[in-house]
């Protein structure tokens, strides 16, 4: 039976300095990509790399967003998917032309891979940038740690229509011993892609490190929320300005806003749009009935 509950899970592999994550997403990813019928090469890796954002965000202490984007000249131009550090995703895809049958790759074509921290918070914003080079996300990934000189990093992503779910093995810092790090990422890179998407984390675990002392903590649950709003959407058509939007509302009666993210429609008519840029000015002394 495949895991029912979207839940990140750490470990810790005793008398080791190693440390890994085990995540399943199941409604969230459905939710996630419900808004959009993306082509099938698309949306398995937008749910690797939604995936992949949960994990990377549970091994940073922030308060605020981790997004990872990829922007490129093949047929998947663009994807941006964002964890917060109150354990909620969010993820799109945007792609033009023929995608059927294309290797990863040939997908994003020459492409950067972006990784950003905004803290919620005053705080300094990081981001690293790299050319995204690999057979698949999680290769790039793991040329991203590697060329920041962050820990060593190893993730396996899995996705398919209904589920989605990715291993996690770092190196805790002032490792020095080379066979343990080895060893358990020869045991985790046995790990099928069946395996992530249908065994539960006691199961997994258990097959991959059988012959390891494995410490578990609770899990922390995972949900798809997306954190456009009434008033963020109001904010931003006053900041495009009454003229910029005056003709539209006059040829088509309303103003539409979608929302790529969940889908949600934001529709204006022709009182709301007077009402978004009403001014309330004061009447003149004397102009006040009684």
């Amino acid at each position: 039976m495949p895991p029912s509950a979207d839940q990140l899970h750490r470990f810790l592999i005793e008398n080791t300095k190693v440390r890994g994550e085990l995540v399943h997403l199941n409604d969230t990813w459905r939710a996630l990509h419900a808004p959009v019928e993306y082509p099938e090469e698309v949306r398995l890796i937008l749910g690797q790399a939604v995936t992949a954002v949960a994990l990377l965000a549970a091994t940073v202490k922030f308060c605020g967003n981790l997004s990872l984007q990829i922007n490129g000249n093949g047929p998947l131009h663009m994807l941006v998917v964002q964890a917060t550090s109150q354990s909620t995703v969010r993820g799109l895809a945007r792609w033009r032309g023929a995608t059927t049958g294309k290797s990863f790759p040939d997908l994003i074509g020459d492409a950067r891979l972006m990784l950003t921290i905004d803290p919620a918070t005053r705080g300094e914003r990081y981001q690293g940038i790299v050319e995204a080079q690999g057979c698949d996300l999680a290769e790039v990934l793991q040329g991203y740690f590697q060329l920041s000189e962050q820990l060593p990093t190893r993730l396996w992503l899995a996705a398919d229509n209904t589920r989605a779910g990715g291993l996690l093995l770092q190196r805790l810092p002032g490792d020095e011993d080379e066979e343990d790090w080895n060893r358990l990422s020869l045991l985790s890179a046995t790990v099928k892609r069946h395996e992530l998407l249908n065994l539960s984390a006691h199961k997994l675990l258990d097959r991959l490190y059988r012959q390891e002392d494995v410490r578990v903590f609770s899990p922390a649950t995972i949900s798809h929320r997306c954190s456009c709003s009434e008033e963020k959407v109001r904010a931003t058509l006053r900041a495009l300005g009454e003229k910029e939007l005056e003709s539209e509302i006059n040829q088509n009666n309303e103003i539409i806003v979608n929302c790529e993210f969940c889908g949600t429609v934001f529709r204006y008519d022709a009182v709301d749009f007077a009402l978004l840029f009403f001014k309330d000015t004061p009447s003149p002394a004397g102009d006040m009935c009684h």
